[in-house]
């Protein structure tokens, strides 16, 4: 009897056919550098590297007489040793803005550092095995980040966006067309992304068996393929539970009979799907924010951070593996908190 694949084990699998489909039109030698990084970086990963360094190869390709005379499948490794700084230099400049079969790509400060980052992975493999002389990546200076402000929803517009789910005042009418279909599963949805601060594909790739009611806990398949059990509190178990009562009333298509959230057409609802949703109510609730799942995640840390003041709890809780991450992302609330604890010693008693 076959067993029934979960929503992370069917993204894995399709990561890996798009992965070897790139490595097909690259230099032979890429397929050895990906082989010596499978065991210790996820399939997700190792897709991300391999269209940033296709990108890399389509660059010189494109702007180099010499590499334009070759098919990129044929380029030789002793291409990276002719490769010079100032040509990765012009590539991160390049990548700022270029097109594509017809369609503009950009890359901010934080995507051309990721890009240079697979790219010295990728030069740093074949210079420690002496497949090259030189280690030009290594070289190249990353992109000065600077930091970016954490958009989340203050209190107030958190109960105005739930109640806005619950009655759609301000959708249009093709939209509540949908609403009165979605409505108890969209409450659910962000019930719970706003009060466990569940990634979105975490939340999509739930299964009803993830769910537990006697102990109120989901159990979630975290980046880097661990599980780990997330508690929920007596709101999301409320949702949840609303939402349980109606899923036992739909028929799923086949292939989709475990999924916990479905979409209209009764399929696993997608992370675009969850995106868009939350987009449509959010632009209700606020026009100064951007609010994205991911958002609605930095809203659950504030809170849970401003509660405890544990940031260990918060980086365990929101599965970040180094709480550097955690302590990064929440470094502005310490700020705020040190200049409350001025006023918080009185020196002198009150007459």
């Amino acid at each position: 009897m076959q067993r029934n694949e979960n929503y992370h084990d069917m993204q894995n699998k399709q990561n890996i056919m798009k992965l070897r489909e790139i490595l097909d039109t690259l230099p032979p030698f890429c397929k050895e550098y990906f082989r010596s990084i499978s065991d210790r970086t996820s399939s997700r990963t190792q897709l991300a590297y391999a269209y940033d360094i296709r990108v890399f190869f389509e660059f010189l390709h494109e702007t180099n007489p010499i590499c334009r005379k070759m098919d990129i499948i044929d380029f030789p490794i002793s291409l990276l040793d002719d490769v010079t700084r100032q040509d990765i230099e012009e590539y991160l400049s390049y990548i700022s803005l270029y097109e594509k079969e017809g369609q503009e790509h950009t890359n901010t400060e934080r995507g051309k550092a990721r890009k240079l980052s697979a790219l010295r992975g990728f030069y740093n493999y074949f210079f420690q095995i002496e497949k090259i002389k030189k280690n030009t990546a290594e070289l190249v200076p990353s992109p000065k980040l600077h930091e970016k402000a954490i958009i989340r929803l203050d209190p107030n517009e958190v109960a105005i966006l739930l109640e806005q789910v619950e009655n759609g005042d301000k959708l249009t009418e093709k939209e509540l067309q949908y609403h009165n279909k979605t409505k108890v599963r969209d409450i659910a949805i962000l019930t719970l992304l706003l009060g466990t601060g569940i990634r979105v594909s975490e939340c999509v790739g739930l299964d009803i068996k993830d769910v537990d009611f006697e102990n109120d806990g989901i159990k979630v398949r975290r980046k880097g393929g661990y599980e780990a059990i997330v508690y929920f509190g007596e709101e999301v178990r409320e949702a949840l539970l609303d939402y349980m009562e109606e899923r036992t009333h739909i028929i799923p298509e086949t292939g989709h009979e475990e999924a916990l959230f479905l979409s209209i057409q009764n399929k696993r609802i997608s992370v675009r799907a969850v995106e868009k949703l939350v987009k449509k109510y959010a632009s209700r609730v606020t026009s100064l924010k951007k609010i994205t799942p991911h958002k609605l995640r930095s809203t659950y840390g504030t809170s849970l951070y401003q509660e405890t003041g544990d940031i260990y709890l918060v980086a365990s809780v929101l599965g970040h593996k180094d709480v550097n991450t955690t302590r990064k992302h929440y470094a502005t609330m310490d700020e705020t908190r040190r200049r409350q604890a001025a006023n918080a010693v009185k020196l002198k008693s009150d007459k």
